[in-house]
């Protein structure tokens, strides 16, 4: 299975640390199996995992927004509840973009995850089309922290309590 993490936590200052922890394993089979078929297999059940993931590595439920590109223009859409030590979908498709841009809010203790690229988010479920003039339009401006997945098909992202792995 490859399998591309990243880990994602508060510093210190309330700010975010950023790590990336990047590994593949790929289990072989033996016995009666071509590497063509092996590889074709290998292919076809990334494929089907290909998926952006948040896990709470936390002991409070946190909630996730997301910023990625859509069409011609970037969108901003949360908040899926991530339960303490679970983790959850956001984006369940093959990643076709190399940078995605995560917020994320601990709703039992408060605190952010952010970063420093300014999107626009809502206290209720949304969907929001463009990053500009949030205030404008009704919405709030809070800070993303930028997710490089080096054009990876899928990847997670760990949220922990203290500090990156």
């Amino acid at each position: 299975m490859f399998a591309l993490t990243s880990r994602c936590a508060p510093d210190g200052n309330g700010r975010p640390g950023l790590a990336w922890n990047q590994g593949l394993t790929v289990k072989l089979a033996a016995g009666g199996i071509t590497l063509a078929a092996l590889l074709a297999a290998f292919a076809a059940s990334d494929r089907a995992a290909a998926e952006f993931n948040v896990c709470n590595e936390t002991t409070s439920r946190v909630g996730v927004a997301i910023g990625h590109q859509a069409k011609d223009e970037w969108t901003t859409e949360g908040w899926w509840t991530v339960a303490p030590g679970a983790c959850e979908t956001i984006l369940q498709a093959e990643l076709t973009g190399r940078y995605y841009y995560i917020m994320a809010r601990d709703w039992d203790k408060g605190g952010d995850w952010g970063g420093a690229t300014p999107m626009c988010v809502q206290t209720k479920v949304f969907t929001i089309a463009g990053i500009e003039g949030c205030a404008e339009r009704g919405f709030e401006t809070t800070g993303f922290f930028e997710v490089d997945t080096g054009n990876a098909p899928n990847w997670t992202v760990e949220l922990t309590e203290d500090g990156a792995e």
